[in-house]
């Protein structure tokens, strides 16, 4: 499962290739009178199928991971930052098959209120049609098509402020140690394109620490309100959020090597323990000492999440 990351390229060929885009002032606009009015809205949302997907998501990851973690902020302040009711997009690393889980499970956590949305290929949505009800917008990466569609649902998450609108930033699958951080370019047009809003850098990453399964460790980095930079141009943005991204893995990455979790708020706790066989023979004997049972190879038994 891979979420798309935009536009490849965009440029004048682009918008010559696709009248639902145009330049204004060096910027490329997601326009909306040179398509229908419908496919420069964001697609249906179910609340009902997100809320039965979400309890299966919540599941699984118990089973894959040892915990899914959140950075704390500066000093120990909260883990995500203050939104309002503002629109937002979030500008992602992407290191793996895991991300748009994560993403959904986090939105849910911190802005229960509201709906998450996030490009992803249109061939991969292909194979899980559910998916299109729930937040998934089918791109097609590679095309002017695929690009000018992002644009417009990038500027239609734009305008609301019931919305996540996730993008992986960085193209394809991207070690988390690799710097410099670099992204694509369509993020940045997309941004330069919006009328407001704010654009936050996310890291996340899959370490292992004490216990057989991984970690999930994620960080929100400092919001970008767009309207603080209206004459920011597109090639700035990017450079300006590549930037932040950076910043927000090196201190993802410190935090995870310090292998402390209350730095980290917990949001789901996982699995614990070698397995049944083995465990049940040292329950016996902790019930035989009189001593009481802890599973977790680090001693400090099962996390409660926030």
């Amino acid at each position: 499962m891979t979420f798309f990351t935009g536009c490849q390229q965009v440029d004048q060929a682009c918008v010559r290739a696709s009248p639902a885009v145009a330049i204004f002032g060096g910027r490329v606009i997601a326009t909306r009178d040179a398509v229908p009015s419908h496919e420069n809205q964001l697609p249906p949302f179910s609340h009902v199928r997100y809320g039965w997907f979400m309890w299966y998501v919540r599941g699984y990851l118990r089973r894959h991971f040892h915990a899914v973690r959140v950075l704390r902020g500066a000093d120990g302040g909260e883990a995500f930052p203050e939104v309002g009711d503002e629109p937002v997009m979030l500008c992602a690393n992407h290191p793996g098959w895991w991300d748009p889980l994560v993403f959904l499970t986090l939105g849910k956590k911190f802005a229960p209120q509201r709906m998450n949305y996030g490009p992803i290929e249109a061939k991969a949505l292909g194979k899980y049609r559910f998916l299109e009800r729930i937040g998934f917008i089918g791109i097609e990466p590679g095309t002017w098509r695929g690009s000018a569609r992002f644009l417009r649902m990038a500027r239609a998450a734009a305008h609301r402020g019931d919305v996540f609108f996730w993008v992986t930033a960085q193209g394809s699958f991207t070690d988390p140690r690799v710097r410099p951080t670099v992204i694509r370019p369509g993020i940045g047009h997309a941004v330069a394109a919006a009328a407001g809003g704010l654009v936050i850098p996310f890291a996340v990453e899959y370490p292992y620490w004490n216990e057989r399964l991984p970690e999930a460790l994620a960080a929100f980095g400092t919001p970008f309100r767009v309207a603080d930079a209206p004459a920011r141009s597109a090639d700035e943005w990017t450079a300006a959020l590549a930037g932040a991204l950076e910043a927000t893995q090196d201190r993802l990455a410190a935090a995870a090597v310090g292998r402390d979790p209350n730095a980290f708020v917990t949001v789901i706790s996982g699995r614990v323990g070698v397995g049944m066989a083995y465990d049940g023979l040292r329950r016996m004997r902790a019930w035989w000492r009189g001593e009481r049972f802890d599973p977790s190879h680090g001693g400090t038994g099962r996390e409660r999440a926030s």
